[in-house]
C-alpha cells in the first residue's frame, strides 16, 4: 500500500505524478516520524488546504497557544513539510507554506520497522479522521444547489477484483483525476471554488452472515 501524503499527498494523502505534477520524495522514517502528531498534521492540513498562514493565524483557527504552533511549525520545516515564505511577514511573525513538492509515503517501508509502526499507525488514524472531518463539513454546510446537486458521496461494493486489477482501477482513476488538475500558476475559471476528492478503495475480507 502507497500513500502521498497531501497529506503527504495521500492515497490511501495517492495521486499518480500527471506531466506537471510536483517533483516528488520519498518518505522516510525520521520524516514520517516528524509528521505523525495529531497537531502537526492539523497544521500541515491547513497550509496545504488554504495556503500560507502565520503562527498566530493557524493558532486562532485551531485553538491553540501560539508558541506551541511555532514549536511545530518549526518541527515540520525541520522535515522538510513547509518552509519559511521568504519577503513576507516580519521577524516577530513569519509567515510558512507548504513545500511544493509531492511527499509519498510507501507503508511497506516501514512493515518490519518496529520503531516506526507506531508512527505510521497514528498517522494512518489521523489521516481517516482527517478524511472523516472533511466530508461531515461538507454535509453539515449550507451549499447552493449548483454546487449540492453536484457534490457526491457515494460507494461501490459490488466489486470483487484481484491485487492487480484494484491497482489499475486506482491508476485509472488518479489518470482521470489528473486530467482535471490544472498547471501550477494557471488562473481558475470564473466560478470556481477548490474541490476535494477523497477515494477509498480498498479489498474487504468476506464475512460469514450471523
Amino acid at each position: 500500500m502507497s500513500e502521498s501524503p497531501e497529506h503527504p499527498e495521500h492515497p490511501e494523502h495517492p495521486e499518480q505524478p500527471a506531466p506537471h505534477a510536483r517533483p516528488q520524495r520519498r518518505i522516510d522514517a525520521r520524516s514520517l516520524r516528524g509528521l505523525a502528531h495529531p497537531l502537526r498534521m492539523q497544521i500541515f492540513e491547513l497550509l496545504n488546504l488554504d495556503g500560507p498562514s502565520t503562527a498566530t493565524r493557524l493558532a486562532k483557527r485551531l485553538g491553540e497557544n501560539t508558541g506551541t504552533v511555532s514549536w511545530h511549525l518549526r518541527h515540520l520545516a525541520e522535515h522538510g513539510f513547509i518552509e519559511e515564505e521568504t519577503g513576507r511577514g516580519t521577524k516577530r511573525e513569519r509567515w510558512w507554506r507548504r513545500v511544493p513538492v509531492a511527499n509519498r509515503l510507501e507503508t511497506a517501508d516501514f512493515r518490519d520497522d518496529p520503531e516506526t509502526r507506531g508512527a505510521l499507525s497514528l498517522y494512518m488514524h489521523e489521516l481517516v479522521q482527517q478524511y472523516f472531518n472533511r466530508v461531515t463539513s461538507y454535509v453539515n454546510e449550507e451549499w447552493e444547489d449548483e454546487w449540492r446537486n453536484v457534490g457526491t458521496i457515494s460507494d461501490w461494493t459490488k466489486l470483487h477484483l484481484t491485487p492487480a486489477q484494484l491497482q489499475s482501477l486506482n491508476e485509472e482513476l488518479a489518470e482521470a483525476i489528473a486530467r482535471h488538475t490544472a498547471d501550477p500558476g494557471s488562473v481558475p475559471d470564473p466560478g470556481a471554488l477548490p474541490v476535494v476528492v477523497q477515494l477509498q478503495s480498498f479489498p474487504r475480507r468476506p464475512r460469514g452472515t450471523e
